[in-house]
């Protein structure tokens, strides 16, 4: 994370409206960093998140933590859209993306999405080689020369920590990996577009232990190449991969759900400023 944003990050109380505004306009320069403001999103005539306003810092990891339902997975594919594909959805507010507003006319979502990428939950590569999972990307967006090709799959590859794994299998089938492998390499396909940001949905939740460590793994060495939103269960997980912590809640079914709480990951587990988040960090309900 940059001094700057950093500071900038620091000194934003959670939820104050205008110092978020403020303090956006001094990191808008750095690659890769999201401003929220009065952000709020509905499916239909039903409310679902409402209010809220944080900072997500280049180059670092954020994670999303709080009970299911409360709105973490909703947030987190407003930052690039996903919700589009979901009719009736509404989501008010400001999304700034390094200054820019993501949803005023004229931004093409699937150009958002190459700057914006996305793992999922459960590893989904193409029913086709390791090779030709992470070329997909560069490929769809013109390139087609094979000694360019060969250098984003073994950069992206390498960045995903497969490389070593699977250098000599190229032309094996993405379905004869294990889940772990999968998932690495559906980040190895999400970074072939050299993205800004990259997006992740409980990417280890469905992972053997060993598989989830090393997906936490890569995640670190990531983050000084992407800025990275992480959703989350698992509250150790959250303490050890990630920076910055947002802590989101639906008190009740007939309230949308809000921001609690976000700052430094550290703090936000040693001395939370709120005791909603004491009680849910410390599984006392959730």
């Amino acid at each position: 994370m940059s001094a700057v944003l950093e500071k900038a990050v620091m000194d934003v109380p959670f939820g104050s409206l205008e110092q978020v505004r403020s303090s956006a306009s001094s990191v808008e320069a750095v690659s890769g960093s999201f401003a929220l403001v009065d952000v709020s999103v509905a499916y239909g005539s039903e409310m679902v998140i409402e209010g809220v306003n944080m900072l997500v810092p280049s180059r670092a990891v954020t994670a999303l933590i709080g009970p299911s339902g409360c709105g973490k997975s909703t947030l987190l594919r407003c930052l690039n859209r996903m919700n589009d594909e979901i009719g009736g959805v509404r989501v008010g507010g400001t999304i700034t993306l390094d200054g820019l507003d993501i949803y005023q006319k004229g931004v093409d979502p699937v150009d958002l999405r190459t700057r914006v990428g996305q793992v999922f939950q459960r590893p989904n590569p193409f029913p086709m080689s390791i090779y030709d999972n992470v070329a997909f990307g560069p490929r769809t967006q013109g390139l087609r020369k094979r000694e360019e090709l060969d250098e984003i799959i073994e950069s992206s590859l390498r960045d995903a920590a497969l490389w070593e794994e699977v250098k000599n299998h190229l032309k094996k089938h993405a379905f004869e990996l294990s889940g772990g492998q999968q998932q690495r390499l559906c980040i190895a396909r999400a970074l072939a577009t050299k993205p800004e940001v990259l997006l992740m949905d409980e990417p280890a939740s469905a992972l053997d232990p060993i598989s989830t460590q090393q997906i936490e793994d890569t995640i670190a060495e990531l983050k000084n190449l992407v800025t990275i939103v992480i959703v989350t269960h698992n509250m150790q997980q959250a303490a050890r991969i990630s920076d910055q912590t947002a802590f989101m809640l639906r008190e009740s079914m007939d309230q949308p759900a809000h921001l609690v709480e976000v700052g430094d990951t550290k703090r936000m587990f040693t001395n939370p400023e709120d005791k909603r988040t004491e009680s849910y960090i410390t599984g006392r309900f959730g």
